[in-house]
């Protein structure tokens, strides 16, 4: 007699705390939004971090990243061919035609939110706003891809395929970033499973109604591709100085399809 195993999945969160996590995603929306607009020339990377704590606390909530593993800032603050993981600074003095990458997370109520997007101070090169809107169209299709009943790598393979397929609608090559991705969240930032950005479909834990992730693509434009750490433990680099974009939505997988649990102001 032939043995069913059940499918590893996903686990689930209830409709109550959807709610709850979309609470906590929400003041990280604001608290994107304001940072944006907050990213004019002479803006330090320390002043959006001001920014974002403000709105966090303000809102009753905790910024998820000050002290976690010790990084010692409330967002990290990317800045062109920074990818992820930029530690805010005084020193750091932003001018027309850069490119920011702000993650962002927040804790209410025991529950996390965590999103980041990429966006030109001023008026961006063409290739490199290209590269910025194919990051975001990317993160889309990936969002898109959550839905139950599917499995943990073919959202990666729709990252992937979507990747191919931006290069080609906007006439640019574009990288995927080795060993970075998105993640399980809930009552902790970083949870399994690991979602790659690149991969075959129908592989892994399966999407259940109420699974949540964190999917993240990072995008390097041209160039070799690969990535290094500074001496800092924290910042990750392109290895040519090519910029980088990287855009994120905590989302939910539910009957009547993706629901994203960091909505942004209009």
């Amino acid at each position: 007699m032939r043995i069913r195993r059940k499918r590893p999945s996903v686990p689930a969160k209830t409709p109550a705390e959807l709610d709850a996590m979309q609470a906590a995603g929400e003041i990280v929306g604001r608290a994107l939004v304001a940072v944006r607009d907050a990213a004019v020339p002479g803006a330090t990377t320390q002043d959006l971090n001001d920014v974002a704590h403000e709105v966090i606390t303000s809102a009753g909530a905790v910024p998820s990243f000050l002290g976690y593993e010790g990084f010692p800032a409330s967002v990290c603050a990317s800045v062109n061919e920074v990818i992820v993981h930029g530690i805010p600074s005084r020193e750091r003095v932003l001018s027309e035609g850069d490119l920011v990458s702000i993650d962002c997370g927040a804790i209410l109520d025991g529950w996390h939110g965590d999103s980041a997007l990429t966006f030109g101070v001023g008026k961006l090169r063409e290739d490199w706003e290209k590269l910025n809107v194919a990051t975001s169209e990317v993160l889309e299709a990936g969002i898109a891809a959550m839905v139950p009943g599917a499995r943990l790598t073919d959202i990666s393979h729709a990252l992937e395929q979507a990747t191919r397929a931006a290069e080609l609608r906007h006439d640019i090559e574009l990288g995927i970033v080795d060993g970075y991705g998105g993640h399980g969240i809930g009552r902790e930032m970083h949870m399994e499973p690991f979602l790659a950005n690149e991969g075959k479909p129908g592989k892994g834990p399966v999407i259940q109604e109420g699974s949540v992730l964190a999917i993240e693509p990072m995008l390097i434009l041209g160039g070799e591709w690969g990535s290094d750490e500074l001496d800092d433990g924290w910042t990750v680099v392109t290895a040519d100085g090519q910029p980088a974009s990287h855009w994120e939505h905590t989302v939910a997988a539910t009957a009547g399809g993706p629901r994203i649990l960091t909505p942004r102001p209009a």
